[in-house]
């Protein structure tokens, strides 16, 4: 078993419950953990026969640019769906999405949503 990790991937959305978050949007980041057979699929060094980490950048990317949610939970969820589906192959997945301004009274640096999933 190995894993393909990606951190800090950074977009900018407008996912959110106030209207300013709407209108004006933030950035997010994303970290994903890509649990899978890496001994057995990449013993001939083809990229046809494993996951490309391209390709889960992609996924990613395309997704949490394509919706817009009120709950970062419901990105991080669909984030999630979008790359089980993407790669079947992939035994287990863990995503973060990170938010960094969060319209509430307090002082945090940022909110994180955490989702896993898998094949099994």
């Amino acid at each position: 078993m190995g894993q393909i990790q990606i951190t800090n991937m950074r977009f900018y959305t407008h996912n959110g419950v106030f209207a300013e978050e709407k209108t004006l949007g933030q950035q997010i980041s994303v970290d994903v953990a890509v649990d899978y057979d890496i001994e057995h699929q990449v013993k001939d060094d083809d990229l046809t026969t494993t996951i490309s980490y391209a390709d889960v950048y992609d996924v990613i990317r395309d997704y949490v640019t394509q919706h817009d949610f009120n709950l970062m939970e419901s990105v991080a969820n669909g984030a999630l769906t979008a790359l089980l589906t993407a790669f079947p192959m992939a035994e287990k997945i863990r995503l973060s999405v990170k938010k960094y301004s969060v319209p509430i009274a307090g002082v945090f640096d940022d909110i994180i949503i955490t989702v896993e999933g898998s094949h099994a």
